[in-house]
């Protein structure tokens, strides 16, 4: 061989193993859920896997959305039971800033450790938080309960999100993400049933639900173990772990690197911290007796502005190694103007829903079943439009005009809950403005996830991107349960003053279904609370 093709074979071989090693590096991006669920989608790509799978997906989330309907429901009873109703939205306000760190956490655990091994995570988190929430005796018990099982709910729901998005093409996924979303059409009419047959027995209501849901998941776990069979039989080389890529590195080094770092843990504490000492406060000052100006309010707002909320921007734009936010996202357009939307969705929809319950029945004289229906209403009529909607984009293959349409029905639809909130002559009117505004919803709001899940190029970044316009979502309840609560929590005392006597004036306003049981549609006390829930509904609405 002469030595200009010696010189040619080794710049070949070098050329060659450049490659591979550039191959190898790409692939070692991909964090091993990700490329494991790859594997996975190959082995359910046939029509009776990936019916299997989606069965098994909507039978979870039948229970979860039959149990969240009724849980609505028990939750006012709970609270009204403990003599402090007013403190609903303080409690909705602190489980939604924790599910809203809870979605960033679950999406990039996932990514990590694989979709099955998170979604178990997030069932022990409710079962734990269910039987917690069920045996509690005071609202600080029922509380925390609260807040572990809105953070098991939100990984078992972003999970199921997402392997639906996995398993599923683009022009699919706005109908592939209703699946989860579809026994709303269900639960709307047979949760009020459920309600009324258990009656004022909220422990056991709510405690159910503890066993129910770990049934409902046989089925998505044996899909998942079939499909890792499938995939250990057919593909076992292209099969990962994330265990194996930490083997040189000690157990300690390794929790440091994957949890510290890679999780983010202290930008999810910083958050969770910015957002609760911001917005909870709001729901607690107000009542009979004002305590703006005590340390309990003041010192969490101080917390919240001056110290939390600069150490969260210094800790992600300077020393986290992978932010919460990739903010290379954030600068694509159609990703932030998705994310302004998902915060405005639950916002608006907390300022009209969070008492909207404890309206019909006051001041609207609905019954437990009438009530808990018309409360659900939004839901059905969002979901049935939206499945639709998702059916229509599989050949329109565009969702602005889709959007902007719906986002145009909300106006009206608020516009009709202004004039309609309370006394015996809003029923209709009110069942007419939600179904409006769950006809809009289901233009825009699963809609904008679709949109924004089509500006991810990458699958491996799909994950974090769903659960970041999620988490935006959860801020946004968060928010409209924490002005929602203020204004409820600072105004109706006021009005209640005004009209009813100041002996039954507190049990009005701590313990409504206890006054509505002693004083009944058309006696001069309820009609006085009637003009009082009016008057503060308009406000929200």
């Amino acid at each position: 061989m002469s030595e200009t093709e010696s010189t040619g074979s080794k710049k070949r071989e070098a050329y060659t193993q450049e490659s591979l090693d550039n191959g190898e590096k790409n692939i070692q991006e991909k964090d091993a859920g990700v490329t494991n669920i790859e594997v996975y989608t190959e082995q359910y790509s046939g029509l009776v896997h990936r019916a299997a799978l989606f069965i098994s997906i909507f039978l979870i989330a039948y229970v979860y959305g039959l149990d969240g309907m009724i849980r609505y429901t028990f939750q006012y009873q709970a609270t009204s039971s403990y003599q402090e109703h007013s403190l609903l939205s303080t409690v909705n306000c602190i489980k939604t800033v924790i599910g809203a760190a809870g979605q960033l956490w679950f999406a990039r655990a996932s990514d990590i450790f694989g979709r099955a091994s998170i979604l178990c995570v997030g069932l022990v988190c409710y079962i734990v938080g269910t039987i917690i929430e069920s045996q509690a005796t005071d609202i600080s018990k029922f509380a925390a309960g609260a807040c572990i099982y809105q953070l098991g709910l939100t990984g078992v729901q972003l999970m199921l999100e997402v392997i639906a998005m996995d398993f599923s093409n683009l022009n699919w996924r706005l109908f592939a993400s209703f699946v989860p979303a579809l026994p709303f059409i269900i639960n709307t009419w047979i949760s009020g049933n459920i309600t009324a047959a258990i009656g004022t027995r909220w422990s056991w209501g709510i405690g159910m639900w503890a066993f129910i849901l770990p049934l409902s998941c046989i089925p998505l776990g044996l899909c998942m173990l079939h499909m890792r069979y499938l995939a250990r039989k057919n593909a076992s080389d292209r099969l990962r772990s994330e265990f194996k890529l930490y083997k040189q590195m000690s157990w300690c080094d390794y929790i440091v690197e994957i949890f510290f770092w890679r999780l983010d843990i202290l930008g999810l504490l910083l958050v969770c911290a910015v957002f609760g000492c911001i917005l909870v406060p709001l729901t607690l000052a107000g009542g009979f007796s004002t305590e703006w100006q005590s340390a309990r309010i003041i010192v969490p707002e101080v917390i919240g502005w001056v110290v939390a909320l600069p150490l969260l921007l210094v800790w992600e734009a300077k020393f986290a190694r992978h932010p919460l936010v990739a903010w290379d996202l954030i600068k694509d357009r159609g990703i932030l103007a998705a994310l302004i939307i998902a915060f405005h969705i639950n916002f608006n929809w907390y300022m009209q829903g969070d008492y909207m319950y404890t309206v019909l029945q006051v001041a609207v004289n609905e019954s437990v079943l009438s009530a808990t229906r018309i409360t659900s209403l939004y839901s059905f009529v969002s979901v049935i439009t939206g499945t639709i909607l998702g059916l229509v984009i599989v050949k329109a293959r565009r969702t602005k005009p889709f959007i902007i349409f719906g986002i145009g029905c909300w106006f009206i639809s608020f516009g009709l809950l202004v004039h309609f909130r309370g006394d015996s002559g809003s029923h209709s009117g009110i069942i007419g403005s939600l179904c409006l505004l769950g006809f809009g919803a289901g233009f825009f709001t699963y809609t904008t996830q679709a949109s924004i899940q089509a500006s991810t190029k990458s699958h491996s970044r799909m994950a974090v991107v769903t659960a970041l316009y999620l988490s935006v979502y959860s801020i946004g309840s968060a928010v409209g349960s924490a002005v929602s609560g203020a204004i409820w929590t600072n105004i109706l005392p006021r009005e209640i003053n005004k009209t009813i006597d100041s002996t039954i004036a507190p049990i009005a306003y701590g313990s409504p279904t206890t006054f509505i049981l002693e004083y009944p549609w058309g006696t001069p006390a309820r009609e006085a609370l009637v003009v009082a829930y009016r008057y503060v509904q308009k406000i929200l609405c």
